[in-house]
């Protein structure tokens, strides 16, 4: 039965992770559509480090929210250790925290 348990957690980690990721692209996109402003997400992404031609490209883009989100440009620039500062932890750490132990 120990191969059973071990299933188990680990189907639960794989199912947190997908959760993890599809979280992260959503507090991505909510931070977006939150700039609203051409303006201000260029002035946010070059606060966050990103170079201004760049910037200014990406603050103008007619993507919608969800391909910003998933692009490269939130991805390197609102990182998971920037989320985590900003008390967004990931599910999978704290479940690794306070996961039950199995003999």
């Amino acid at each position: 039965m120990g191969w059973v348990n071990n299933y188990r957690l680990a189907s639960i980690q794989a199912k947190l992770k997908q959760l993890d990721e599809w979280l992260r692209n959503r507090l991505r996109y909510c931070i977006w559509y939150d700039l609203k402003k051409p303006e201000r997400k260029l002035k946010n992404l070059i606060r966050l480090g990103v170079d201004h031609d760049l910037a200014y490209a990406w603050s103008r883009t007619r993507k919608g929210g969800r391909a910003v989100a998933q692009s490269p440009i939130l991805g390197t620039t609102i990182t998971l250790s920037r989320l985590r500062r900003k008390g967004y932890p990931s599910m999978l750490d704290y479940y690794s925290k306070s996961k039950p132990e199995i003999h």
